[in-house]
């Protein structure tokens, strides 16, 4: 599965770079969902999930093909 990429460490260090990024896909995520997500990608689908009223499946293929765009995974 691809619950990897946002959870590898080397992203937890370039997560204030990727917030730019990902406030561009999803605007209506707030800094403090952000914040709690801090480079968890379990976190960071949670929020995407509860954010736009998608099911966990819809929110995890969202994140996955945003994360193939940008060179993620």
């Amino acid at each position: 599965m691809s619950s990897v990429a946002l959870n590898e460490p080397w992203l937890k260090g370039k997560w204030n770079e990727v917030k730019g990024k990902i406030k561009e896909e999803w605007g209506d995520l707030t800094n403090d969902d952000l914040d709690r997500a801090e480079g968890n990608r379990d976190q960071f689908v949670g929020a995407v999930q509860q954010r736009y009223g998608l099911a966990k499946k819809e929110a995890e293929n969202r994140v996955s093909a945003w994360e193939e765009r940008h060179g993620l995974r």
